[in-house]
């Protein structure tokens, strides 16, 4: 069963989507794999103290690219293969990078700025 203990609801984007990237983001680690079961919506509702058509919303997202299967009475399941996976990786990391660079871009960060900065960082 997918653990939500590590979920932390941030100020500022959707609840439902949240619980995509969360779901994303641990399909990607690899902390969630292929067949996992998800809590049911009810439970992840009470767990996350949402209401539960949130909850639905991002299982139907999820559903709708193919990332969860969910029959009507019966557990839900994670379904991804490596294809997913390494697609997944990139948009998310292309969200991130833009989302990054915007910002730096608006506090006027040269390239050459933005890149020793990563290096920096990247290497401690």
């Amino acid at each position: 069963m997918i653990s939500f203990e590590h979920f932390k609801m941030e100020d500022g984007s959707p609840i439902y989507t949240q619980i995509i990237l969360y779901i994303k983001r641990g399909i990607v680690a690899g902390t969630i794999r292929d067949q996992d079961e998800i809590p049911s919506r009810r439970v992840l509702s009470s767990l996350l103290g949402v209401n539960p058509n949130t909850v639905q919303k991002a299982y139907r997202m999820l559903e709708e690219e193919h990332l969860i299967e969910s029959r009507s009475g019966a557990k839900s399941y994670v379904t991804v293969n490596d294809e997913q996976i390494h697609l997944i990786r990139s948009q998310l990391l292309e969200s991130d990078v833009t989302s990054l660079i915007t910002s730096m871009k608006q506090m006027g960060v040269s390239k050459e700025e933005a890149a020793c900065l990563i290096n920096r960082l990247w290497d401690e």
